[in-house]
């Protein structure tokens, strides 16, 4: 049985009394039925460090390079993020590849790193909506998958969290359909378990499109979605407290 994960990407948004207040209703509020990680600023890891000390709430940075160190100004390693107790990192996310034009290789590059690090990936994959539209949602799915695939084998997938995020749903106030979504998240099973079964049952797939809690019950009830990535709404805690909430693991 896969147990249910909720995170939260913060973007760029937030400041220390803001986080603070955050991750007060978060640690009062959620009631332990799904796993649960956030990914603030970087900058601001060492407050959810301290903040987070002794509870069951995770978090992680939202982009990482994959070499070691070197002059690569303005970029966070792994060992930086390992300094602040780190369990997750955020790879691939649309913005990352539309904004800042990280390539399916690049991806890889740092879902290889993570891995080697041993943290945990949560590989970001999705189409937008012209893909959508043009029939090709699987397609881009598959692609996306496989350019990490051939890098890091499919055992790996037993410590990579995959969140499928339709872009044409993030920051826009559309949701996928919970059956829309379900489907997309089957065919991501089914393209794992072409290549091992018992991986694929284990491989949690998280739903990223404008997730808001009076949504989220239904989403997280299909078979194959195993939780979210939350956008806007983890920046209101009553709202993401009670996506969490409906998550139940």
């Amino acid at each position: 049985m896969r147990r249910l994960l909720v995170a939260a990407n913060w973007k760029m948004n937030g400041d220390m009394s803001s986080n603070a207040a955050l991750l007060a209703a978060f640690k009062a509020g959620f009631n332990g039925s799904a796993d649960t990680a956030i990914f603030p600023p970087a900058v601001y890891i060492p407050q959810l460090a301290d903040s987070l000390k002794g509870s069951a709430i995770a978090y992680g940075v939202q982009n990482i390079h994959f070499e070691e160190k070197g002059a690569f100004t303005g970029e966070t390693n792994l060992a930086m993020a390992q300094d602040f107790g780190c369990q997750y990192i955020l790879v691939g996310h649309s913005e990352r590849r539309e904004l800042f034009g990280e390539t399916n290789a690049i991806v890889a590059k740092k879902v290889v790193a993570v891995l080697a690090a041993g943290l945990i990936p949560m590989l970001c994959i999705g189409e937008t909506l012209e893909q959508r539209e043009a029939g090709v949602t699987e397609q881009i799915c598959k692609e996306q998958i496989d350019a990490v695939l051939t890098q890091v084998g499919i055992k790996a997938f037993e410590k990579v969290v995959i969140a499928y995020e339709p872009v044409w749903a993030i920051g826009t106030g559309k949701t996928a359909s919970p059956e829309q979504a379900q489907d997309v998240h089957s065919f991501i099973r089914q393209l794992l378990a072409a290549e091992d079964a018992a991986v694929a049952a284990k491989t949690r797939i998280l739903y990223g499109g404008s997730v808001k809690a009076s949504s989220a019950q239904a989403l997280f009830g299909q078979p194959d979605i195993d939780g979210g990535l939350v956008g806007g709404a983890s920046l209101m805690a009553e709202e993401f407290v009670a996506i969490c909430n409906a998550a139940q693991g």
